[in-house]
């Protein structure tokens, strides 16, 4: 494994080391390879013959659907990601390979919600979900509807391809590290005017009356038989100021329902015959035995669950723990099956300004990508990877090959003479004024996990960023996924490649491909025909 040194060039042009490793001559070997044209001829040929494969695509009938989404992902999150990826294993980083950069097919989708140019994750969701766009705030329902709005609600549900999916007898699951009825997974199931309606007893009285349902309890009664369901949310499931099962003593963490129902119970009564399991720690997830489970609900904390970097690895499962259990239960299904995985929380690190959590946790949602990849097979099994939005974050400062990601730029401000970190956000709680003038940051250990990185514009949350966002795919017809779209065509393509939803003509009965013929072609109703008349 390699590394660099890191300088930082000083205001007057002197130079000084920051950080070394003493392995660093086999950086210097390796640079010393790209000095000669030779080596990066090599590589882009290699590249190129590669591509040329591409040219046989796979048109195979997609048995299996995964969809993987970084919350607030943006390209900048993602190339800072993959050094930091490199750096965790002594690499330079840059030149690092993220497990969905080996994805073929490569596109962008155009994330603005009906209503707003920055979109929201609840509006993002139903897109990238249910195929339509709409209003920021509401999940599962089209942009005639009105957040918070109750009497909008009926008449303009809009259902998800996990719906359609369990619709055609394929098993389903849900997977994330935020709550299990935050904005994303939501979308899968849910039917609500506003993303915030966790639970009754965060609904006005008047919503109630009219009968809207809250997102924990839709998510039992919508689609009764999710097969898997992990993440966080145990708070909103339990009757109000009922003790945590984790955390007993603390009232924040206590059940929320004014309605008095455990939700958590009535699906265990309704499950003990079918082999239904609910766990709440990492030990009672990983002692089962996928053979034996045909549903699983786990639901590790009150609400999200911690930062990977924060996380218990005694009591906390990895998402890449979450994503392993739920796979070899749903594969287990002859007819394949849909699985939601959200890395949740890479959205909150930045939010918070806290760089290092977020990037962090995109790593983590990697190796997940790694593991799913693993598990499964690109002949009949189609993998999307995106973000629903990106973020005002960033990462620049002429800095050298190898600069730590979460370090210094190699230079000085010109105008106040003081260093800065090469990761800066556009607005957020980093700005930081001390005694009139923008905090120096070498008095202060701006490597430290929870450290907020500097910020333009003074804000208590960092905001959405409204640029394009990247769609990774592999398997079945993800050639479909090219150039630029909007962003609820994704889940048409997903829907299209497994014969599922809406437009099914193309499907090929006996033949195990799909995409095969248009489909309104003639040719599909002439062979229809024959069929029946044979």
């Amino acid at each position: 494994s390699c590394f660099s040194w890191i300088f930082l060039v000083q205001f007057d042009g002197s130079i000084a080391p920051l950080q070394s490793k003493s392995n660093h001559t086999c950086l210097l070997r390796y640079t010393e390879q790209e000095k000669d044209p030779k080596f990066w001829n090599t590589w882009a040929q290699r590249t190129l013959k590669n591509a040329l494969t591409l040219q046989n695509l796979n048109k195979n009938k997609a048995k299996n659907l995964i969809f993987f989404l970084g919350d607030g992902m943006g390209v900048p999150t993602v190339t800072a990601a993959r050094i930091l990826k490199g750096q965790l294993n002594g690499q330079s980083g840059e030149e690092t390979l993220l497990e969905m950069d080996k994805f073929p097919f490569v596109s962008l989708a155009k994330t603005y919600n009906t209503n707003a140019q920055v979109p929201d994750s609840a509006g993002t969701a139903t897109a990238f979900l249910c195929g339509v766009k709409a209003n920021e705030g509401t999940v599962g329902v089209s942009a005639a509807a009105v957040r918070s709005q109750c009497n909008t609600t009926e008449g303009n549900e809009v259902t998800s391809i996990l719906r359609w999916a369990k619709d055609a007898g394929k098993a389903v699951g849900i997977v994330t590290t935020t709550r299990v009825n935050h904005a994303t997974p939501s979308a899968a199931y849910a039917h609500s005017v506003d993303r915030e309606w966790y639970s009754d007893s965060e609904m006005p009285a008047e919503a109630l009356q009219a009968g809207c349902k809250d997102i924990a309890r839709q998510l039992f009664e919508n689609i009764p038989n999710i097969d898997v369901v992990l993440g966080g949310g145990r708070k909103y499931m339990f009757p109000k100021n009922k003790s945590d099962v984790e955390y007993p003593n603390v009232l924040k963490h206590s059940g929320t329902r004014k309605d008095g129902r455990n939700l958590v119970q009535e699906w265990t009564d309704r499950m003990k015959d079918k082999k239904g399991h609910y766990v709440w720690n990492k030990k009672q997830l990983l002692s089962l035995n996928p053979n034996n489970v045909d549903y699983l609900l786990g639901l590790f904390e009150p609400g999200d669950l911690t930062y990977d970097l924060e996380r218990n690895t005694d009591n906390d499962p990895s998402l890449t723990e979450m994503v392993e259990v739920a796979i070899k239960i749903l594969r287990k299904n002859p007819s394949g099956f849909y699985l939601l995985v959200e890395g949740g929380r890479i959205d909150h690190g930045h939010h918070e300004g806290k760089a290092k959590q977020a990037l962090h946790e995109a790593v983590e949602m990697d190796r997940a990508i790694g593991r799913a990849g693993l598990l499964t097979s690109i002949h009949d099994t189609l993998t999307i990877v995106t973000a629903d939005h990106s973020h005002v974050f960033n990462f620049g400062g002429y800095t050298v090959r190898g600069n730590t990601i979460f370090g210094l730029a190699p230079r000085v401000s010109d105008i106040d003479q003081k260093p800065f970190t090469s990761i800066l956000y556009g607005n957020g709680p980093g700005y930081k004024i001390v005694n009139g003038a923008r905090e120096n940051v070498s008095t202060i250990d701006y490597q430290e996990n929870n450290y907020q990185a500097q910020a333009a514009v003074p804000l208590s949350m960092e905001t959405h960023g409204g640029e394009d966002v990247a769609v990774f795919a592999k398997g079945p017809l993800a050639h479909l996924l090219h150039g630029v779209h909007e962003q609820n065509y994704i889940p048409h393509v997903m829907a299209y490649a497994a014969c599922i939803g809406q437009n099914r003509e193309h499907c090929l009965a006996h033949s195990g491909t799909a995409g095969l013929r248009p489909v309104f072609s003639s040719i599909a109703a002439i062979l229809t025909a024959t069929r029946l008349l044979c």
